[in-house]
C-alpha cells in the first residue's frame, strides 16, 4: 500500500467512523466532562422552557425556588462544566471563548432588537 492509499484509508476511517476517532483522542475525563456538559445544556433548556410556560416567578409545588432561580442554578452548573472543559486542556481556552462571545455580541447588535 503506498502513501496515498494509506491517507485515503485513514480519511475513510475518520469519515465513516467518527465515534472511533472520539474514543482514540478523548480520555475518560474529557468524555465524562462533555457528557455532563451536554446534560447541563439540556437542563438549561428545560429551565428556560419552564420560565416561558409557567412564568419566571412560579414555584413548582414541592420546590422552594422560582423558575428563574432554577435557571440561575442550571446556568451555574453549565459554567462549572465549561470551566472543567477549559481546565482539562482539550483545546478549548478562555481567550477563544471570549473572542467567540464578542463575535456573538456583534451579531446580536446586527440581527436582534437587544440594546447592547
Amino acid at each position: 500500500m503506498d502513501h496515498l492509499e494509506e491517507e485515503n484509508t485513514m480519511v475513510d476511517l475518520l469519515w465513516h467512523y467518527p465515534i472511533f476517532l472520539v474514543h482514540i483522542i478523548m480520555n475518560d475525563d474529557t468524555r465524562e466532562i462533555l457528557l455532563i456538559l451536554q446534560e447541563e445544556c439540556a437542563e438549561v433548556t428545560q429551565a428556560i422552557s419552564k420560565c416561558f410556560r409557567f412564568g419566571p416567578d412560579q414555584i413548582k409545588p414541592g420546590k422552594d425556588k422560582t423558575n428563574l432561580n432554577m435557571l440561575q442554578e442550571e446556568l451555574g452548573d453549565l459554567l462549572a462544566m465549561i470551566d472543567l472543559l477549559v481546565w482539562n486542556n482539550v483545546g478549548i481556552n478562555w481567550d477563544e471563548l471570549t473572542s467567540a462571545k464578542k463575535q456573538k455580541f456583534e451579531k446580536l447588535k446586527q440581527w436582534s432588537n437587544l440594546e447592547l
